[in-house]
């Protein structure tokens, strides 16, 4: 039987190769310092080396002396710990197409990832305020009605300038929209035809698209504030780079153990894990209303 041949080590390196395919956030972030970690409420060290004095050179003339680099340290904690357990009747797992127990494992997988992917993006609270295009007082309007693609590109360029003028780097951008404001997009030349859009990619799958040198992704799991600015639920699009938000997780165990009171095969995993906006200036938010 299947469940005979289980092997935990090699189930949880499928569940935690599955988190990492198919979540949008969760390609949106670096694992720069990600390691090993043991127990939920882990830290996570950051170390930054701060900026190299630029002089002028004059032959003949002696330089300064070398500076003393200066480093700074944020803390990431390892604050979530999510976990799955799951019975499956012996009598089922005989009678039943023994595939059942992996489609469990799919779908603990999947619940696992939207967890996952809901919680980093929640870290738009962590950009830098220059980067803020609208607020949940007074949201921007991309009405769903003819003619308005163009302001929801007005709107996409404006995220645009924010990030160039922190000096952030041109190259990965990416914004994260909502279905409402991606339909609108679609009504852009600039954004379906690929020649208008500066790519020669045109549309493609999980990447929906190109646009003011974004790379445009589609989600359900954009955090919104009910009835914002008081007649309107605010959606907050993130855009910026991978530089912006640090993550770290880890599928921490796997387990398939026999319930006392039944004859079942039961499975419990546990997926710790945390984030930390570490350059603000390379994060910003899009706050909008649709409707």
């Amino acid at each position: 039987m299947a469940l005979d041949n289980f092997i935990p080590e090699i189930w949880a390196g499928d569940v935690l190769r599955a988190l990492q395919k198919a979540t949008v956030f969760g390609s949106l972030v670096n694992r720069n310092w990600e390691g090993e970690i043991a127990n939920g409420g882990d830290t996570v060290r950051l170390t930054h080396i701060g900026s190299v004095t630029i002089g002028n050179y004059a032959k003949n003339t002696d330089m300064a002396d070398p500076e003393t680099l200066v480093d700074s340290q944020q803390v990431m904690q390892i604050t979530e710990s999510k976990y799955f357990n799951f019975q499956i009747d012996k009598i089922d797992l005989r009678q039943g197409n023994p595939k059942v127990l992996a489609a469990a494992m799919d779908e603990a997988s999947y619940g696992l990832r939207d967890e996952m992917d809901q919680f980093i993006a929640g870290q738009y609270t962590g950009a830098a305020a220059a980067n803020l295009v609208g607020t949940t007082a007074s949201p921007k309007l991309p009405n769903n009605t003819a003619g308005d693609a163009q302001n929801v590109y007005k709107l996409i360029t404006d995220c645009r300038k924010a990030l160039t003028k922190q000096n952030v780097p041109t190259e990965g951008r990416w914004i994260v929209v909502n279905p409402d404001f991606y339909g609108i997009l679609l009504n852009e030349s600039k954004f379906v035809e690929a020649d208008k859009a500066g790519t020669s990619q045109g549309l493609r799958a999980g990447q929906v698209g190109n646009i003011a040198g974004f790379t445009v992704y589609e989600s359900n799991n954009l955090e919104f504030i009910e009835d914002g600015d008081g007649s309107h639920d605010v959606y907050k699009a993130m855009f910026g780079t991978n530089q912006a938000i640090t993550f770290a997780d880890q599928i921490n165990n796997v387990e398939q153990y026999s319930p006392e009171k039944r004859f079942a095969a039961a499975v419990k995993g546990l997926h710790l894990y945390g984030a930390k906006v570490v350059r603000p200036q390379c994060l910003g938010v899009l706050s909008y209303y649709t409707t």
